[in-house]
């Protein structure tokens, strides 16, 4: 759970949670009043294309299911910080990942080409841990990038964490736990080390909060260091092995 002050109202450009409950409501991105520490996010946001992010990109034909997730800066007691969840061991689809809040779009989120994307990462983040939405200012939206292993086709949402609430496991059956990394240990080079699956494909991971980031969270969260410039070198052939199950 995550100690932080109640407040009521909806910051501009921020959509409340009754706007989340049946209708599309009023949602929109918002760069401005960001704090000074954030705005190389935001700048990168801006300007990164597709191919800097991922080698996966969505397939040309549409095929794919639509789905967002919300990648929520905070600032916590050393400094920012990430918003990430375990996904429940028990799921069918990356199970026990570490992953941001998210999911795929419903009906009821609206245009997937327009503000769709926006709703459901907030929807999905409220759904999986609590966050009230009132406190989120959204500023970016990355390009889309797609999982082949669940044929997802994932827009990241940037979001700035302006009045925190209160979070934590709504459904045990969803969720195993819910938790905030500070940026700090992400960028410190002693906690980053390539994944290496059974299968044999690498990426970029992340020991940190007793648990290993890795696969497309872990892909999104290094890009985005990188290309913010806060990244620092780090060894890449420090290699550890992924659970021949993942």
């Amino acid at each position: 759970m995550k100690d932080a002050p109640h407040t009521h109202h909806t910051p501009a450009g921020a959509v409340g949670s009754q706007d989340l409950a049946g209708h599309p409501g009023d949602v929109t991105l918002r760069s401005e009043g960001l704090p000074p520490w954030l705005e190389p996010v935001a700048r990168a946001a801006a300007t990164v294309q597709p191919h800097q992010l991922s080698r996966f990109l969505p397939p040309e034909s549409g095929e794919g299911r639509q789905s967002a997730v919300l990648i929520l800066f905070g600032h916590g007691p050393r400094g920012p910080e990430l918003l990430l969840m375990e996904r429940a061991g028990t799921l069918r689809s990356h199970a026990g990942q570490p992953s941001f809040p998210g999911g795929a779009l419903d009906p009821e989120d609206g245009d997937p080409e327009g503000a769709g994307p926006l709703r459901a990462a907030l929807r999905e983040a409220r759904e999986e841990t609590g966050l009230d939405p009132a406190g989120v200012q959204l500023f970016g939206v990355l390009p889309r990038l797609y999982i082949p292993v669940s044929r997802f086709v994932v827009t990241p949402v940037l979001g700035w964490w302006r009045e925190p609430s209160p979070v934590g496991v709504v459904d045990p059956a969803e969720t195993a736990r819910v938790f905030t990394v500070p940026v700090a240990d992400l960028t410190a080079p002693a906690n980053r080390v390539t994944a290496l699956h059974p299968l044999g494909h690498t990426g970029p991971a992340f020991q940190v909060a007793s648990t290993l980031i890795w696969g497309f969270t872990a892909g999104v969260i290094d890009r985005l260091l990188h290309h913010a410039g806060w990244e620092q070198p780090w060894d890449a052939d420090r290699r550890v092995p992924l659970d021949p199950h993942a």
